[in-house]
Order: C-alpha cells, then sequence, then structure tokens
C-alpha cells in the first residue's frame, strides 16, 4: 500500500503494552530500521509513526539506527525494530498469583489485527494494489486499510485504572498466538479463564478471515486477538470502576469472563 507513517506505531505498541502488562510504565524507546536502499522521505515518514506510538504511550523517542544494506536487503525492503525500557515499583508489578476464582475477567478492545498473524492473513488475501483497495460496507473501509490498522497503544488506559484505585490482578496483552497461548500467562497454576465468546461482537475483519480462509475457529482464537488487545483481571466488585476509568481513557472494555478453579489454561464458551 506504500503507507509506511503506522507501522512505527506497531513496533512501539509490540514493546510499551508489554511494559504496561506488567505494570510498568514506558520511559524512553529506540528504533532500528535497516534497508536496501536509503530513501529519506520514507525513513521520515517510518520514524514519525514511532514518534507518533511514542507519543501515545508517553515515552521518549531518545534515538536509533538506520543501516542502509545493499545486497542483504531488497532495495524496496526494510526491517524496523524497536525497544523500550519501562519502570515499575516492585510492590506494583502486574504478576497473576493473586488471581483466584470468581474474579472478573475484562477486555480491552483492539483496533483490529493489530500486527500479528500476518503470514495467515497474506495466504488468505491476495496482496495486490487492486485487491487492498478494494472497499467493503462490512468493514467501513478499503481491505488495506482494515488490515493496517495501527495497533492499540494501551499505557494510558492501565494508568487510569491504576489511578482510580483498582488494583489490576493479572493482565494479558494479546498478540501472536491469540486467546490460548496469551491469556494463560497471566493465570496462576489452579485457576483456569472462562471466556464467554458472546460477550461481544467480533470485528468484520475477522470473520473475512475465518469466511475466506477456511479457517476453523479454535484456529482463529489460536492465531488473531480476535477483537480485543488486553486482558485485565480485577476482583469483581471493582469491575465496573475499572471499565469506567479505561472508558475514560478513549478506549472500550467489557466484562468478558471469569478466573475459575481448575487446570490453567483457557476455555472459550
Amino acid at each position: 500500500m506504500n503507507k509506511h507513517d503506522t507501522v512505527g506505531i506497531d513496533c512501539v505498541a509490540m514493546c510499551v503494552n508489554d511494559i504496561a502488562c506488567a505494570g510498568g510504565e514506558p520511559l524512553f524507546f529506540l528504533d532500528y530500521i535497516a534497508c536496501g536502499k536509503n530513501e529519506p522521505e520514507k525513513i521520515a515518514s517510518i520514524v514519525s509513526g514511532v514518534a507518533e506510538g511514542c507519543k501515545q504511550a508517553g515515552a521518549a523517542l531518545i534515538g536509533g539506527e538506520t543501516a542502509e544494506m545493499p545486497g542483504f536487503y531488497p532495495v524496496d525492503e526494510y526491517d524496523l525494530a524497536g525497544f523500550a525500557v519501562g519502570i515499575v515499583d516492585e510492590k506494583d508489578l502486574i504478576t497473576g498469583k493473586d488471581l483466584k476464582a470468581g474474579d472478573t475477567l475484562i477486555a480491552i478492545k483492539s483496533s483490529g489485527v493489530h500486527s500479528n498473524g500476518f503470514s495467515l492473513v497474506r495466504k488468505v488475501f491476495t496482496m495486490t494494489e487492486e485487491s487492498l483497495n478494494t472497499h467493503f460496507d462490512s468493514l467501513g473501509t478499503t481491505l488495506g486499510d482494515a488490515l493496517i490498522a495501527p495497533t492499540k497503544i494501551y499505557v494510558k488506559a492501565l494508568k487510569s485504572v491504576k489511578d482510580a484505585g483498582v488494583k489490576i490482578k493479572a493482565c494479558s496483552h494479546i498478540t501472536g498466538g491469540g486467546f490460548y497461548e496469551n491469556i494463560p500467562r497471566m493465570l496462576p497454576d489452579g485457576i483456569r479463564a472462562m471466556v464467554q465468546k458472546n460477550s461481544y461482537e467480533v470485528p468484520p475483519i475477522f470473520k473475512m478471515l475465518s469466511t475466506d480462509g477456511d479457517i476453523a475457529e479454535q484456529m482463529m482464537y489460536n492465531t488473531f486477538n480476535m477483537g480485543v488487545g488486553m486482558v485485565i483481571g480485577v476482583n469483581p466488585a471493582d469491575a465496573d470502576k475499572a471499565i469506567a476509568a479505561i472508558k475514560a481513557a478513549g478506549e472500550d472494555a467489557f466484562v468478558f469472563g471469569e478466573a475459575a478453579a481448575g487446570e490453567k489454561g483457557v476455555t472459550i464458551c
């Protein structure tokens, strides 16, 4: 699509969301761009996205490196990497160890595919300009724009919950591996996440992926975020307050399950 000003947001998001997930606040970010040919305008566009991601996360972009490597990368391709450093007091670390049966699981909505599962996305859809520029009423936009919608950065939403006086007992950033691989990371032994899949409307891009790619439901939930970018576990009495705090920070959230006694893992029902 020759659009390079949002991929930087995705790169920042993958780092700072993990920091926020552990209860921390990101301090600073550095990026690295390797390319086959240094095109200043394209590099500036990429870095503008990185800067926007840092702004959303409240982190400083303190430096970076651009490496021109002809012969290693094709002239029109680049590799973008980054890392972030955050801070958290040990007493405020979110480890999941205090999550217990009966606690409420709250989902924070994603903006779409969130730059994970794209190996499968590229197999399902035809990666041509014509295909990606096709407008679908069900998506409300073109296929390409739906696929590259920037990853949500949840730093401010999680800080809002903390500032509201709610203790986040457990937190999981839903990236590659979907519900089945990511949610168990927030669970202590003996606790199972019971997820109500009918508690929300799965975004149309995932329905299209499932239909066009003939992908089984289990595989969809094991690959994509299915409309949920972050999951937190809280005391049931704090659920309404947590959702209100997330909404006040500009994100959408809802109750989508509970912690139950059982073998560590996820049941989607």
